[in-house]
C-alpha cells in the first residue's frame, strides 16, 4: 500500500494495479489535492540538489490514481506506469537520488536496455508528462467530450515511443472515456475546484520533469526513445 494506492506485482512483467474509492486516497484530500500536494512537494526539494529516489517514487504513486479514473482508454498506461515505477524503485538499495540511478546504468553501459533503471525512470517520467498534458487540454477547452482532449496529449507525449499495434489499441479505447462532468464526478471535484489544482500540478510538474530530461542531456543521452 503506497499512499493509498495498492500495487499488487504479479510473476509476470504487468503489474496488476487495485485501487481503493479515488476519493478515499487521504481522509482528506481528494485524488487531485494528493497529486498536486506531492508535486509541489517534490519540486521544493529540487531547491536541496538531486531529488531523493524515494520521495520521487512517494510523489508519483499518486499518477496510478488519475490513469484509473480515466478508464479503459488509459488501462495499459496505468499498468505500465506502475511497473516502471516499481521497477524503478528496486534501484533503492543502490541508489538513494535520481542521479544515482543514471550514474549507475551509464557505468554498466544499460541506459537504454529493457528494465533499467534509466529506462524505467524515462517511462515514469512520460506518464507523470502525460497527465500534465491532459489537464493543460482540459483547461484549454470546454468540451464535454474527452476524446479529443485525451488523443491530442497522447499523440504529443506517448504515440511516437509506441507501437503501431499499442497505439492503434490505446485510440480505440479513447470512445470509452469518461465525459468531462463523469471525470470530475469521479475526482470528487467541482470544474472550480479541479481547475486549481490542476494547474497547481503542472506549475509543480513541469520543473521536476525538466530536472529529470536534464539527468540524461547531462550525460549526452538523448531524449528520443
Amino acid at each position: 500500500m503506497v499512499n493509498g494506492v495498492e500495487v499488487i506485482m504479479d510473476n509476470s512483467s504487468t503489474s496488476i494495479v487495485k485501487l481503493p474509492d479515488p476519493a478515499a486516497v487521504t481522509p482528506t484530500a481528494t485524488p487531485l489535492s494528493a497529486i498536486a500536494d506531492a508535486f509541489e512537494n517534490l519540486a521544493k526539494l529540487l531547491n536541496h540538489g538531486d531529488l531523493p529516489l524515494d520521495a520521487f517514487y512517494e510523489a508519483c504513486s499518486f499518477v496510478s490514481v488519475l490513469f484509473n479514473c480515466l478508464g479503459f482508454a488509459f488501462k495499459f498506461a496505468e499498468l505500465e506506469y506502475v511497473s516502471k515505477l516499481e521497477g524503478l524503485m528496486e534501484a533503492s538499495p543502490a541508489c538513494s537520488n535520481l542521479k544515482d540511478v543514471i550514474e549507475v546504468d551509464v557505468a554498466n553501459k544499460t541506459v537504454k536496455s529493457p528494465g533499467s533503471y534509466s529506462r524505467n525512470l524515462r517511462r515514469v517520467r512520460q506518464g507523470i508528462d502525460l497527465i500534465r498534458a491532459i489537464f493543460e487540454q482540459l483547461l484549454a477547452t470546454d468540451d464535454s467530450c474527452l476524446k479529443d482532449i485525451a488523443s491530442t496529449a497522447y499523440g504529443q507525449i506517448c504515440a511516437p515511443y509506441h507501437t503501431w499495434a499499442v497505439r492503434t489499441a490505446v485510440h480505440a479505447g479513447m470512445y470509452t472515456l469518461p465525459t468531462r462532468e463523469q471525470l470530475f464526478l469521479r475526482l470528487n471535484e467541482t470544474e472550480q475546484s479541479a481547475e486549481k489544482k490542476m494547474k497547481r500540478y503542472m506549475d509543480a510538474a513541469k520543473p521536476v520533469i525538466e530536472y529529470v530530461d536534464n539527468l540524461y542531456l547531462s550525460r549526452d543521452i538523448t531524449l528520443d526513445w
